[in-house]
């Protein structure tokens, strides 16, 4: 969806998860398609890392959380839902927090609009380019 996407570079883009376990949760992704994490470049591999370091600085500043989980999944059996393109989960999380991946509920709250989340962030991300 290009109206949660936060920042598009050569080798890199960063969006708002459009189903999010928490409020800011992004999504970190190279800008080629591939499933596999052996095929990233050295290049694409700096390049996302990077992203994450910058992204995590990003939601430190305006949503202030506690702590973050960041991760990926590599392959639909280890939970991917997107199994043909990398992507990295950084989920911010607060103290005492109980929002991360319901799993029995099948419902969840969010503090705030994902539009909403999306317009504080971009600002920042806009730096980048």
């Amino acid at each position: 969806e290009d109206g949660l996407v936060l920042y598009k570079g050569k080798t890199s883009a960063v969006i708002l998860n459009k189903f999010p376990y928490n409020n800011g949760h992004l999504l970190i992704f190279p800008a080629r398609h591939t499933g596999n994490i052996e095929d990233l470049t050295s290049q694409e591999s700096l390049d996302l890392f990077s992203l994450i370091q910058k992204s995590v600085s990003i939601l430190n500043l305006e949503l202030k959380p506690d702590g973050f989980n960041i991760g990926l999944n590599l392959g639909k059996a280890a939970g991917a839902g997107i199994a043909d393109h990398i992507h990295f989960h950084i989920v911010p999380r607060w103290n005492g927090d109980n929002n991360f991946m319901p799993v029995i509920a099948e419902t969840k709250v969010m503090p705030e609009h994902l539009q909403s989340t999306c317009d504080k962030l971009k600002p920042y991300f806009d730096k980048l380019i």
